[in-house]
């Protein structure tokens, strides 16, 4: 593997979004980035679709979603974006499903999912769709996984996951689709299993091994990370409240389990709810939230992905800590993390996408919703 340096990395720093959001939908294809929906300045669902041509570096405004929603998953087929589920003004989740023809400018109703969900994760795969996981009505946390078909317009159920969950992290591998982590409520999950999508069966591995809020997971071609996040207090835990931890436990997919954690390939820095991705070789933790959170800060940010009040008052809380803009990347060979350039402007909560070359790190929050984009870049891949 071949792992570019440091000096070879750099921050491009887009245009910045015409409306301001938080948990966004961003799709990317030919050159060019599509977000959707999000949370505004009030902490309520948009339904503004915006594109930016990354060559011209031109924003566009596209037809609005028929259905304003934040929390969606979303995948791209072809010429055309389907949107699913999330959640929708009256802070309910979404069954509704809509799809964007690209080349005609014009939004569609498809079937809906069977039941509402916010929160899904969604793969695409052969031309097919897989959402797994999610919020119900209820706010209990869902097991249902659903394929759908675009040629007929029809969802189909699959054997549910082994472990109900939402906001789980999701990669396809070969033939199976592995899922870690997620929440239950206000829990975090510990849970790493596969669809194998020939057998249609899931098999469950060794859980990660701590418990950790808003951390974040990571594939390799060998191995699954789980990173950083806000550990929970608990009966042998010396800290007596939440606190943010540099955590990295690492799964090795030939010896089939997760590795002895080693101080040598800790993060950093301490951080949640961060951006990750690849870029030059290397994995990548940006922004994010760091230790000098209070603890009514803390509060509503475990809180607001459940409730947009809660939202509402993250945002317009007094003297919010300052997201973290340092970023850092975790060299393969050497097995350790070295400072990379710093994002132009630091934030937490952002919607992240990876593509071959350019990790981007979309809206966000610093000091309440933001509308800025850049994405890490590498000069050695260009």
């Amino acid at each position: 593997m071949e792992v570019s340096a440091v000096k070879s990395l750099y921050w491009e720093l887009f245009p910045p979004m015409p409306t301001k959001r938080v948990y966004c939908t961003p799709i990317y294809q030919d050159r060019q980035l599509f977000v959707l929906g999000g949370c505004s300045e009030t902490g309520l669902p948009l339904d503004k679709v915006e594109m930016l041509d990354v060559v011209s570096q031109k924003w566009t405004g596209l037809p609005s979603m028929p259905t304003p929603r934040a929390g969606a998953a979303a995948v791209i087929l072809n010429k055309q974006v389907l949107i699913i589920g999330g959640m929708n003004e009256d802070q309910c989740p979404l069954g509704s499903v809509d799809i964007f023809n690209i080349d005609e400018g014009k939004w569609e109703k498809r079937t809906p999912l069977g039941q509402p969900s916010m929160g899904l994760t969604a793969v695409k795969k052969d031309g097919r769709v897989y959402a797994l996981g999610g919020m119900g009505s209820d706010a209990a946390p869902q097991a249902l996984v659903r394929v759908y078909d675009p040629a007929s317009d029809h969802w189909h159920p699959l054997p549910p996951m082994l472990t109900p969950q939402y906001a789980a992290s999701a990669y396809l591998k070969g033939n199976k689709i592995f899922v870690l982590g997620g929440r239950q409520g206000k829990l975090p999950v510990t849970a790493f299993e596969a669809l194998d999508l020939e057998t249609k069966s899931w098999t469950k591995y060794a859980s990660i091994p701590s418990r950790r809020a808003f951390a974040n997971c990571a594939m390799t071609e060998k191995c699954f990370y789980s990173m950083g996040g806000l550990q929970q207090p608990g009966p042998h835990n010396f800290y007596s409240r939440p606190h943010f931890v540099n955590t990295v436990e690492e799964f090795d997919m030939e010896q089939g389990n997760w590795l002895k954690s080693s101080r040598s390939t800790r993060m950093r820095e301490k951080r949640a709810d961060f951006s990750v991705g690849h870029v030059g070789g290397r994995m990548v933790a940006a922004g994010g939230l760091d230790a000098t959170s209070s603890a009514e800060f803390l509060h509503h940010f475990v809180c607001a992905a459940l409730d947009f009040q809660h939202l509402q008052n993250l945002l317009c809380l007094g003297n919010q800590p300052v997201p973290l803009g340092s970023v850092e990347g975790f060299h393969p060979i050497k097995r350790k993390w070295e400072s990379l350039p710093a994002m132009n402007v630091p934030r937490c909560s952002c919607a992240s996408l990876q593509t071959d070359n350019m990790l981007f790190v979309i809206g966000g929050v610093a000091q309440g919703p933001s509308n800025a984009v850049e994405a890490l870049c590498d000069r050695e891949s260009i």
